[in-house]
């Protein structure tokens, strides 16, 4: 890679950081992709993981509902009206929580394989 160490697709999807150089923010905004990585100038305009984040982000996100439904009803026995109260927070701001990282870890991924319109980009 040009001399360069190799950034850690890990590490840069837990950060939110450019998959090459690992300093440049990824996103723009909320879940924005930048078109460009501004350290490294690496063409990220093309990057999209489509569903797949959301796909883990839900299958955790629901694990965690479930079980902290589980132990909240086991030990304090509350109305089915008092789970919404506490579920619903907790659901869209896990859900908010993880999905950045989880989209970020996908394209940090998709970069290490040359896959998804990486593979076409000179280093």
């Amino acid at each position: 890679m040009n001399g360069e160490t190799e950034v850690s697709p890990f590490l840069a999807g837990l950060l939110c950081r450019c998959p090459r150089c690992g300093r440049g923010r990824l996103f723009d905004g909320l879940l924005q992709v930048a078109a460009i990585c501004p350290s490294c100038d690496l063409d990220l305009s093309a990057q999209d993981p489509g569903d797949g984040p959301a796909i883990f982000v839900m299958l955790l996100v629901g694990g965690l509902a479930v079980g902290l439904a589980f132990m909240v009803e086991t030990a304090f026995e509350p109305p089915i009206w008092l789970h919404l109260i506490y579920q619903i927070p907790f659901v869209l701001g896990a859900s908010i929580l993880f999905l950045r990282p989880f989209k970020a870890t996908l394209i940090a991924l998709q970069y290490r394989h040359r896959a998804a319109g990486f593979d076409d980009q000179a280093e």
